[in-house]
Formats: structure tokens, C-alpha cells, sequence
């Protein structure tokens, strides 16, 4: 799928996403919901500054993920290799169904149709005679060949509830 497609289809699933855009990590841009370059390359640039700072700080692993909130919103970054994306959303958003939206938008782009397998040739069949006895361990037990199949297996019915006994009327 390619990016711009990606994009919508996230704005469509993802109602907590204000602002998104996909770019790589030399900075160009791939597909914005800003609807022109130059409206989406501050969001662009900035999270990669963000995520530059981030991994300099962090001196580990590649970062996956990041987030940044403020009492006016939030900003993802999800990186995939050397594609990124990166959102704005309003304060307090569910932050792992955005970054599970953000990621599901990069695994889309990342995917690309795989070519048809060749159907691998009918093999022979195997003499009769060269074929080995089954182990004791693939034979079964003539007690579980016998038994039904459990799609077959009648459930017990539950038991209905005995009567309380009768008293004998009192004599006279």
C-alpha cells in the first residue's frame, strides 16, 4: 500500500490523530494528512529532531517509539527502519492505540505483495514395500479408536433437582 493510502486509512480508523506524516530518515516526505508539503514539513522535521534527541540521550537500541505530551496535545513518532511516522493528537489520547494505529499504518507501507509461489511438483508415492511400520508411538490404542470423536459425544444433561419428600399426615 503506498503511503497516501496508508494516511487515510489511519485518519479514517483513528479519530484521536489530528495530523500525521510519513518520511524517511533523511527528512523527505512521503504522504502527509496536512494535503501539501510545505504544511507538513514542520511536523516532519520536527520529530525527527525529537527522535534525533531522544536516541542521543538514550545511547541504547535503535528507539521504536516515542511520545511527548503537553497540556495541549501529544506527538507520536513510530520508526520502522528508515521510514517514520509521526502524529498529533489532542491531551491525554489512548497512547497504546495510537502507537498501535501508527505502527499498523507503517506495517502497511512496509507491505509489499508477495510474488506467487510456483506449485512445488507432485511428489511419487513411495512403494508399498518401502514403506516402514507406523512406531508404537503413531499407533493408537484400540480403546481411543473406539472412543467417538468429541464433536460426536453426547453432553450429560444436567439433573434435575429431587422432589422434597411427602410427610405422612399426623394420626388422630
Amino acid at each position: 500500500m503506498d503511503a497516501q493510502q496508508a494516511l487515510a486509512d489511519l485518519a479514517e480508523i483513528s479519530s484521536q490523530i489530528q495530523a500525521a506524516v510519513v518520511f524517511d530518515e533523511n527528512g523527505a516526505i512521503a504522504a502527509s494528512t496536512a494535503g501539501n508539503e510545505a504544511a507538513a514539513r514542520p511536523l516532519a522535521e520536527g520529530a525527527a529532531r525529537l527522535l534525533d534527541e531522544a536516541q542521543r540521550l538514550a545511547e541504547a537500541a535503535p528507539l521504536k517509539q516515542l511520545e511527548v505530551a503537553t497540556s495541549e496535545g501529544s506527538v507520536f513518532v513510530v520508526a520502522d527502519g528508515p521510514t517514520r511516522i509521526a502524529a498529533t493528537t489532542a491531551p491525554e489520547p489512548t497512547v497504546g492505540l495510537v502507537f498501535y494505529d501508527l505502527k499498523s499504518a507503517l506495517r502497511s507501507i512496509a507491505d509489499k505483495p508477495m510474488p506467487k509461489k510456483r506449485a512445488a511438483p507432485a511428489k511419487k508415492p513411495a512403494p508399498a514395500a518401502a514403506k516402514k511400520p507406523p512406531s508404537a508411538a503413531e499407533k493408537k490404542p484400540a480403546a481411543e479408536a473406539a472412543k467417538k470423536p468429541p464433536a460426536e459425544k453426547s453432553t450429560p444433561k444436567p439433573r434435575a433437582a429431587k422432589p422434597a419428600p411427602r410427610k405422612k399426615p399426623d394420626a388422630p
